[in-house]
């Protein structure tokens, strides 16, 4: 039934909805502009990008167009021979994702972490190491957008959780 979502499509929905409603991005703008603040001058290389947030070049060059406009960031093609084209965080795109990225990450603990008792939050990170460590394999130039997740102290009461 179109436009019903599956049971493994509601995570990924909430936190969608969620960074719309405090950030004004979708949760794959929010991405891209993440991948790009974490890189050497803000910038990555649109095939790198694409790669790093699992996305198809299509796909990602038509949110790129979107936050390009917005002023997020911009485009510059790589002189020489091909199509290669870099992507450039702005200083305003640095700003919209560095207020995002407090609610992303209260949204992530919310929804996931602060759900998992101990014993499965290390399984989760062991399973985030592993498929890193298999992303970083299949594409050693582009790294992984994937992290384990932070360590934390938890109680099942869901009361005084921090990160250590």
């Amino acid at each position: 039934m179109a436009g019903e979502l599956r049971d493994h499509d509601q995570p990924a929905a909430a936190l969608d909805a969620r960074m719309q409603r405090e950030a004004g991005l979708t949760f794959f703008e929010y991405m891209v502009l993440s991948v790009l603040s974490e890189q050497q001058a803000r910038t990555l290389q649109m095939s790198a990008l694409a790669a790093r947030t699992a996305a198809s070049l299509s796909r990602l060059s038509h949110v790129v167009g979107r936050l390009e406009k917005r002023g997020l960031l911009t485009r510059t093609r790589i002189p020489g021979s091909g199509r290669r084209t870099n992507a450039t965080l702005t200083e305003a795109g640095y700003e919209v994702v560095a207020a995002a990225a407090p609610g992303h990450v209260a949204a992530v603990r919310e929804y996931l972490i602060d759900e998992l008792e101990p014993q499965e939050l290390a399984t989760l990170s062991r399973i985030g190491a592993a498929v890193d460590a298999a992303i970083r394999r299949e594409h050693p130039d582009t790294g992984s957008a994937a992290s384990p997740p932070p360590e934390t102290s938890t109680t099942r009461s869901g009361q005084g959780r921090t990160a250590d």
